[in-house]
């Protein structure tokens, strides 16, 4: 414990506090006279009474003091109106405890023992590029993956099925059959969807310049042949396209198929289809096999600036008074994209994942040991470990198999399959030595701790660099390995940090479900929730590159914008899908509160949600939860067409004036309406229901809000807490399940040794690859819990 932690714990050690003798008497006298009166072993306020916790010996009742602790960090004891000591020496408290607690747990850190730990969706795609180079649609090939807390990567909650296991074989099948490719596939139909909600108005991200909506897929063809390609339009719940209600939008209409960029196929949009409402389908189009990026899109027929911006209101106001939606233009609108194919194949060209399957080319006599070595090869990358005879025999069986019924190619494409699905590739194995009893723990294989450092920082399988360091014992090295972590923070594969883990911490995946009332937020479209996502992930990442201090994620003066976000946000001079760096002059928008996309997700669908809102700060961003609501709460009173409209803070107040719902409200509310000032879609307002809205309230421990920024400094003023749930996340991330109050000793150790280097990101990640948890098992037995 380092810094301003163990400073503040000295105060009470030194007995100043409170001006009594020693400092355990100046602890317990201000339990007495703060705390008992309520948590005593008669009223029990929140199940608690402080004779169950010394003070002088809080490791011997540890579970119930890590309660005390987050309370105390977060400020929410002693409760609202009840007398409360300083801020310094609440503080001091939790310091003084936390203090006796870690150094009881010094002696013998919680290691835990995670169970079997299946790779999920997110890392079986990542290692599957990173072993053929091809990306791959899991989403359809495996089912979504439970979470255990706020993750999905907890080991504890990705079970096994025999149907999950089936659909791993499955996956293997058609994976490796595109990877190899295939002269004997038959001809099928792969099809790539755009939501109704999507706005079309302008460029794809990866679509050729000059060009609007549409779609850019990847995708993989097995084998060179003709391939056609059909669209389908969206159209009116009456029947017609879109774009029907006006001729002219309709007759200048246009669609590119390029390849890689390159256009293959241009087509007219056919007045006809109004009739027919049915797909075009293109002439064939020779194309070669492997994965190529595939667009489908609009030729853009505006001539400048203002023609696009008159063209863009015009339709936007035709289509909201059709079908009150502006995302959905008078402009014709993609649907659905189908590839069909091959026909009349001519073989299999050789591309970049061919190269990576095929190091060696069989000669006359010589295929086994030509197979061998392809085997050996993806297997020592797949299984993440040197591999043995054992291992090369067991997939030759498979290549013979394939052998037998085909050539050469397809006995190999059967032995990737068997690489693909094997349990070496779908679980992360620790093995146990020998000599390890029940309950004991020992130190991971350095090719076990190359494995979680990569599925840690990347989310996939570790490098050949990372590989060969953890077979010649270089990772049992401090320096080595601090050094690895910092080159593996800077490769790009880094960003699954920002992606996956800050993405789930952050609960930023709830976007992708959000649909805003389009009556009341017309120009809310699923392409602003996107950008919404992705700006808080590129400020996250921003942090994490530039090895910045993390509570910059809550005081950046800086975000990264595209056209559609900077017009929401009334930023000038953004233009474009590409996202870039901008200043802000808003304090307001200052740090993760300023941001759409949080501010959104903590709304409804018609309105904002100050409870939503003060518990997100208190959860996330706080690490303590409010207490859990009572088993039966009054509905929350909505606006009623024909009433007096009432602002979410008036309807708020009244539902408080229940005494069931104001214990709880009290806590949360305060903050949700301090942040009153960003509507339902995080735009900035003044008004709600035609009243001027009042941010100004009064925190559990007294701290008065008055606005967003506000609220900021409150969390900052907590900075220990934020700090600490920061860290407990991006630990239980990093191990793969969730901890508990054993492990929060480990937790405050990381987060004081990386205080002493002003919180800089990559001074956690150190920390906790450093840590015993991460570079340590425990064998489970009868008398050892999780």
């Amino acid at each position: 414990m380092k810094g301003t932690r163990i400073v503040l714990a000295l105060i009470l050690s030194c007995g100043v506090a409170l001006g009594q003798g020693t400092a355990v008497e100046s602890q317990r006298a201000m339990v007495d006279e703060y705390c008992a009166g309520c948590h005593n072993d008669a009223l029990m306020a929140g199940g608690f009474s402080w004779t169950e916790l010394d003070v002088a010996s809080p490791h011997e009742n540890a579970e119930q003091a890590a309660k005390v602790i987050r309370k105390l960090r977060a400020g929410m004891m002693p409760p609202v109106g009840a007398p409360r000591p300083g801020t310094t020496e609440l503080k001091a408290l939790a310091s003084a405890l936390e203090m006796r607690v870690d150094e009881a747990a010094a002696a013998s850190p919680h290691i835990g023992v995670p169970d079997l730990h299946r790779v999920n969706r997110t890392e079986y795609r990542n290692s599957v590029r990173d072993l053929l180079g091809i990306e791959v649609p899991v989403t359809e090939l495996l089912p979504p993956d439970s979470r255990g807390g706020a993750f999905d990567n907890m080991a504890d909650a990705l079970t096994v099925t025999p149907a999950l296991m089936h659909a791993y074989a499955q996956a293997a099948e058609k994976i490796s059959r595109n990877a190899v490719g295939d002269r004997e596939v038959p001809p099928a139909m792969s099809s790539y969807n755009v939501q109704r909600v999507e706005n079309q108005m302008r460029r794809v991200e990866g679509a050729p310049m000059g060009t609007r909506g549409g779609i850019v897929v990847k995708h993989t063809f097995p084998a060179d042949g003709t391939y056609t390609f059909n669209i389908d339009l969206h159209h009116w719940f009456t029947g017609e396209i879109i774009g029907s209600r006006l001729v002219e939008p309709l007759r200048d209409q246009e669609i590119e198929i390029s390849i890689d960029g390159d256009r293959v196929l241009l087509l007219a949009v056919d007045p006809e289809m109004l009739e027919e409402n049915g797909p075009m389908i293109s002439d064939p189009v020779h194309i070669e096999a492997g994965q190529h990026s595939v667009a489908a899109v609009f030729i853009s027929q505006f001539d400048g600036p203002i023609q696009d911006q008159y063209r863009l209101v015009e339709h936007t106001l035709v289509s909201t008074a059709i079908a009150n939606r502006s995302e959905m233009t008078a402009l014709p609108h993609l649907k659905t994209l189908s590839i069909t194919g091959p026909f009349e194949v001519t073989g299999v060209s050789e591309n970049e994942t061919r190269g990576r399957i095929f190091i060696c080319q069989p000669t006359m006599g010589e295929e086994e040991l030509c197979a061998r070595e392809i085997l050996s090869n993806l297997a020592r990358q797949a299984f993440r470990r040197p591999v043995t005879d054992v291992d090369v025999d067991r997939l030759m069986v498979q290549y013979e198999a394939g052998r037998e019924g085909g050539d050469f190619e397809t006995g190999i494409r059967t032995g990737l399959q068997a690489v693909l699905a094997d349990p070496e590739f779908v679980f992360r194995f620790e093995r146990v030595p020998d000599d390890i009893q029940a309950g004991e723990s020992f130190r991971l294989s350095g090719l076990e701790l190359a494995s979680r450092m990569a599925y840690f920082l990347w989310s996939s399988v570790p490098d050949d660099e990372l590989i060969a360091l953890a077979g010649n014992g270089g990772l049992q090295t401090a320096d080595v390995l601090e050094q690895q972590v910092r080159r593996m923070l800077d490769d790009p594969r880094a960003e699954t940090l920002a992606t996956n883990f800050a993405r789930q911490w952050l609960r930023l995946q709830g976007i992708q479900d959000l649909v805003p009332e389009p009556t009341i937020f017309p120009g809310y479209s699923k392409n602003l929730g996107e950008s919404m996502r992705r700006e808080v992930e590129l400020l996250f990442a921003s942090v994490m590159e530039e090895d910045r201090g993390i509570t910059e994620l809550l005081t950046a003066d800086y975000t990264f914008v595209d056209e559609v976000l900077a017009r929401h946000y009334g930023l000038p001079s953004v233009l474009g899908e590409r996202f870039r760096r901008v200043q802000l002059t808003d304090p307001n928008r200052f740090g993760l509160l300023g941001k759409a996309g949080i501010l959104t997700m903590t709304s409804l669908a018609n309105r904002t949600s100050p409870v939503a809102r003060g518990k997100y700060v208190l959860e996330v961003l706080i690490g303590s939860p409010p207490p859990t609501p009572p088993p039966v709460v009054p509905p929350f009173k909505e606006a009623v067409e024909n009433q007096k409209p009432l602002s979410v803070r008036e309807r708020m107040e009244e539902h408080r004036e229940n005494p069931v719902c104001n214990a709880c409200h009290q806590i949360m509310d305060p903050i949700g309406l301090a942040m009153e000032n960003f509507d339902a879609v995080g735009k900035w307002r003044t008004n709600d229901a035609g009243a001027p809205i009042d941010p100004t309230g009064v925190m559990f421990d007294g701290t008065e809000l008055d606005g967003p920024l506000s609220v900021t400094r409150a969390i900052l003023a907590r900075s220990e807490a934020f700090v600490d749930s920061f860290t407990e996340n991006l630990l239980s991330y990093g191990l793969g399940r969730v901890l508990d109050y054993r492990d929060m000793p480990t937790v405050r150790s990381i987060a004081g040794d990386a205080e002493a280097n002003d919180n800089r990101f990559s001074s956690f990640v150190v920390g906790i690859v450093k840590s015993q948890p991460f570079q340590m098992r425990v064998v489970r037995s009868q008398s050892v819990d999780r």
